[in-house]
């Protein structure tokens, strides 16, 4: 059996309950070394093999498992953040349903949560944002043109933009093409919830200069939206005293 385990954004402590149970029953784990927290690997028993993923290719690492689950061993794969996003994770269970075996997902908190957490920031705040919009530059990968930078920053939503530190000046103008406003908030985040955590709150035109100030060139994540830095918004209905729910009834007004 193979277990596809999200690792969390860095921090030890965020990786699910279920995640790190399935790390001290695994017999053999497959981690992404260059963005997994190796302290994860504290939790392994006595015994566990290991393989970093960063040195290896997707053959490679196909061939641990089917090797390792014809033995009858547990396999974990962990992947950084949550892995149904950027994980690369589609490609390794075709394979294994191509071989006959079995496979399961286990999620974890993405950097863009990550990151929210540690700024104490809401992205969906009333008559500001009731969107997440989760995106990324084209790089090596390729992002089909109907989801370029420039159409999604049309919708003014907030925004969490994977995998472009070194794209910066072409976001930023992206960014400007779709919409925002050079001094509309921003945030950089470099290895959220990392022990060696930065964070800078900024502004879509100063995001660039930020990032050559403080030296970040990778392993960060770029948000963008009113939300991030914004006092003038609705309060939620969910908690008014006139909202009815099925759970709490209206509170009718007194006047004296």
């Amino acid at each position: 059996m193979v277990h596809f385990v999200g690792a969390g954004p860095g921090a030890v402590d965020l990786i699910t309950v279920r995640g790190k149970n399935l790390l001290e029953k695994a017999d053999v784990i497959i981690y992404a070394g260059s963005l997994v927290n190796p302290e994860l690997l504290d939790y392994k028993k006595d015994g566990c093999m290991v393989y970093n993923s960063a040195q290896m290719t997707l053959d490679e690492v196909l061939q641990v498992m089917k090797t390792k689950d014809e033995e009858g061993l547990d396999v974990v794969r962990l992947h950084t953040g949550e892995p149904s996003i950027y994980g690369a994770i589609r490609e390794q269970m075709d394979a294994l349903s191509e071989a006959g075996i079995s496979y399961d997902s286990t999620p974890g908190v993405s950097a863009c949560f990550g990151a929210a957490a540690s700024l104490n920031l809401e992205y969906t705040l009333p008559n500001i944002s009731q969107s997440l919009i989760i995106t990324r530059m084209q790089g090596k990968t390729k992002v089909p043109e109907r989801e370029t930078i420039e159409s999604f920053a049309r919708h003014g939503a907030s925004m969490a933009i994977y995998l472009s530190t070194g794209l910066i000046k072409n976001l930023t103008e992206e960014l400007i093409k779709g919409g925002y406003t050079k001094d509309t908030p921003a945030a950089l985040i470099y290895k959220a919830t990392w022990a060696d955590e930065k964070k800078f709150i900024t502004t879509v035109g100063e995001l660039f200069n930020v990032a050559r100030d403080n030296g970040i060139k990778k392993t960060a994540i770029i948000l963008v939206g009113d939300a991030i830095h914004c006092c003038d918004y609705e309060k939620s209905r969910l908690y008014a005293p006139d909202f009815s729910t099925e759970f709490r009834r209206a509170k009718e007004s007194s006047f004296e």
